[in-house]
């Protein structure tokens, strides 16, 4: 859920992503809808400008039409309440805004990312509708409309990097200039994984102008301390404009002994050569390294006594570790901040990026798009991961897990546009290429040492002897995509499109000895073919009601990385039946969002303890999103959305038993986000602003059988901003931000997050926390 506005009651809405190079939008007012113009007469400023337009050869209701001297990058256009101003290449090619999207399309911008406080990438999913996470052990996990991990894509800058259990860095915000989320199906946009949706960080990029400079610095409670400074612009190059961000960041746990250290650098450069011809070139660069939490374990209540909790968790359980019965189960109050990982726990990221391509507006009517990329990664986790307390001798079992990754990814994304009309009708046809090759070397631990502590106060240890062994994959993958929007009339359009994306995996796999294991090496090849159809009707100026049919396909047992050859060599089939309504009005002053979808994914394979996989069947997910934003006047910005889901198993039998029925872990039926916020515009003062926000999550389960709850929690922060105008102490400062923040002022203690792997223990939420940052524009 997207705040409205900015400070000084002005917006700023994000770019369009830089894979695909995209040519800017026009500037867009935003005013009370209105019928549209004409087609032909659209085309023929687009044609004066002697470029192809991103956004519909048709123009929407609420723009006025300029000329733009914008390159790729950030563009100033003034946001909408939900922030559907902007391209989003990750959900469509066709260079269409969410409104024109027959899809639920959130975006979280830049100023809502400043304002909201969303410090790391996990910070920005906790306002989007329906969407949660965590940090699982040593994971980022996503759950989006019934599905989470692996069935979430993620995306950076369009590009899809392979399973998010794997590939996801919880880094920080500054270098962003917006998050995409494309709900339900959606393999045809970013690929195999697209179960649940996905979710795209895009990078902040050029723009054409003056030269700005932005600095960010932050302080918390725990001791934190993070920082930024970019810059922007134009250069006397003529047609060379750059972008280049770095921030860096430590970030105290409220576990003990705990912290993440973060560093991201990014940069582009855009060259015009001529009107109808550009270049472009990026680089980016993370390191990341921390000491981690990996879970607090669940105990039994009758040896906890007076040290229960309540409203944590609730249920009984034996356990899937040691198999001693744990009866009802609690969190121990003395466990709240007790770190279970040995001493010399690390995890260790580092990331780099080189990317680079070209826009060529062939004809007024044809423009061809292409970026080559390269991502190289190297991963390394050194913890103790399993903490399970054991009955038979009230102390916690321990366990120690190594591995490393080497991952390089080379690829290229090339897209042609085709404007034309087909029997008198608007028609926009995309036909995009892509390949890539991709190495990825796991060296990983072959003894795996174990030991028990006190559940309090425990004497925490080292790691001890790590044996290894190494698994390797390489995957060739190439995709045809066809994407076309036909507008029926000036309201009408059928929106549709198909991916044909033949991959196959080659899987080494040695023991310590470097002796191939059985069945190794292997090779097997897929041939998924997935798409959607869909509408949007503008039956009113500014309210646009939507249907569509989308499909993707995953593996149906275990990451692509670490596929044995004894598991299943098939992949899920997964389709939706999604209809909504978006409405824009009061002059552009509120919009809503209304779905309602029905999905299924069948073949299913489900995680257990450790590295059990059972037939799982289906999963039925059914539910209903609603999300709406207003600025009555301009001093309040008013926010708010709810999802409601019911998602559960099918067709999952097995020896002994049944999870039919039973929903899937860290799932929750209800998910509701809330806020408002007041701007005093008193001239004898600076501006300040007060806002609160709250977050409900409904009650979770932990594992398929469903017989440990997280229960239900409700989170609320506090914030207040002061903007100090510009003085002539520092007259190049022209937007200074001072920033009073609370986080759960209600100082909840709730579960954020369980990893099926691990389900003897569950990942616990932060206290009650203050922040206080600095932010210039200058």
């Amino acid at each position: 859920m997207l705040p409205f506005g900015a400070a000084h009651g002005q917006s700023q809405a994000p770019s369009s992503a830089p894979d695909r190079a995209a040519t800017s939008l026009p500037p867009v007012t935003v005013e009370a809808p209105q019928r549209r113009q004409t087609a032909r007469s659209t085309a023929a400023s687009n044609s004066k400008r002697g470029r192809v337009s991103q956004t519909s050869r048709t123009a929407r209701p609420s723009t006025t039409v300029e000329a733009s001297s914008q390159s790729q990058g950030q563009q100033q256009l003034p946001a909408t309440p939900l922030n559907t101003n902007v391209v989003t290449p990750s959900a469509s090619r066709l260079g269409l805004t969410p409104r024109e999207i027959p899809a639920s399309v959130e975006v979280v911008g830049a100023q809502t990312i400043r304002e909201q406080g969303y410090n790391t990438m996990i910070d920005t999913v906790k306002g989007a509708t329906g969407v949660t996470a965590g940090d699982a052990p040593s994971d980022v996990s996503f759950s989006m409309r019934g599905f989470q991990s692996d069935q979430v894509n993620v995306t950076y800058n369009g590009i899809n990097l392979g399973p998010t259990s794997f590939t996801s860095l919880n880094a920080e915000t500054f270098n962003l200039d917006r998050v995409e989320f494309l709900k339900g199906p959606s393999s045809l946009m970013s690929g195999q994984g697209a179960v649940g949706g996905a979710i795209n960080y895009v990078t902040k990029m050029p723009h054409t102008g003056p030269i700005t400079n932005e600095a960010f610095i932050g302080f918390d409670s725990f001791g934190s301390i993070r920082s930024g400074y970019g810059s922007g612009g134009s250069t006397n190059i003529k047609g060379l404009d750059y972008r280049f961000d770095i921030s860096g960041a430590k970030q105290n746990g409220f576990i003990d002994d705990t912290y993440a250290k973060n560093l991201h650098f990014s940069g582009q450069l855009d060259y015009r050569l001529t009107n109808a011809f550009k270049v472009f070139g990026a680089a980016e660069y993370k390191d990341y390294n921390a000491r981690v939490y990996e879970g607090t374990p669940l105990v039994p209540i009758a040896f906890s006594g007076p040290f229960a909790t309540s409203g944590i968790v609730s249920g009984t359980k034996v356990s899937n570790y040691n198999g001693t019965n744990l009866g009802a189960v609690t969190i121990d109050s003395r466990s709240l901040t007790t770190n279970y990982n040995v001493l010399d726990n690390h995890k260790t990221i580092k990331e780099s990026w080189a990317r680079g391509g070209f826009e060529w507006n062939l004809t007024n009517d044809v423009t061809l798009r292409s970026q080559v990329y390269n991502y190289n990664a190297s991963r390394d986790w050194y913890n103790n991961e399993v903490s399970a307390f054991n009955a038979a001798t009230n102390l916690v079992d321990r366990e120690r897990f190594f591995v490393h990754h080497n991952q390089n990814l080379v690829g290229n994304n090339t897209d042609l546009t085709w404007n034309s009309y087909l029997f008198g009708m608007e028609n926009r046809l995309v036909t995009a290429f892509e390949f890539y090759h991709l190495d990825f070397s796991r060296p990983g631990a072959a003894n795996y040492p174990a030991d028990q502590v006190t559940l309090v106060d425990p004497v925490r240890g080292y790691y001890g002897l790590l044996s290894t062994q190494r698994q390797t994959a390489t995957i060739d993958s190439f995709a045809i995509n066809l994407e076309d929007r036909l507008k029926i009339t000036q309201n009408f359009a059928l929106i549709g499109g198909l991916r044909y994306n033949p991959f196959e995996l080659d899987r080494t796999s040695t023991d310590v000895s470097g002796v191939s294991k059985a069945g190794f090496p292997y090779s097997a090849s897929f041939q998924p073919v997935t798409g959607r159809i869909g509408y949007t009707w503008e039956a009113l100026p500014g309210l646009t009601f939507y249907s569509q049919y989308a499909t993707a396909s995953d593996l149906s047992a275990g990451s692509i990385f670490l596929l044995e050859p004894t598991q299943p060599l098939t992949l899920t089939s997964a389709r939706s039946y999604e209809t909504g309504v978006k409405n824009l009005l009061w002059n552009g002053l509120a919009e809503w969002t209304f779905s309602a979808f029905d999905i299924e994914r069948s073949n299913v394979y489900s995680a257990q303890a450790g590295q059990t996989l059972n037939l799982a069947g289906k999963v039925k997910s059914q539910g209903v999103e609603f999300a709406a934003a207003a600025r009555p006047i301009p001093e309040v910005k008013l926010w708010g959305n709810v999802a409601y889901l019911h998602t559960r198993y099918a067709d999952y039998d097995f020896a002994g038993g049944s999870f039919s029925g039973n929903t899937p872990p860290n799932i929750p039926a209800v998910i509701v986000n809330g806020g408002a916020s007041y701007r005093f515009l008193n001239p004898g003062w600076f501006p300040v602003e007060l806002g609160v926000s709250v977050r409900h999550v409904g009650d979770r389960f932990s594992t398929d059988a469903n017989t440990v709850t997280m229960l239900a929690y409700t989170t609320a922060d506090a914030f207040a901003f002061v903007d100090i105008p510009k003085s002539s102490i520092f007259p190049t400062v022209t937007d200074t931000r001072v920033t009073f923040r609370v986080r759960n002022f209600t100082d909840a203690k709730y579960a954020a997050w369980s990893n099926p792997f691990y389900p003897d223990q569950i990942l616990l939420g932060a206290p009650r926390s203050y922040e206080v940052g600095a932010s210039f524009r200058f």
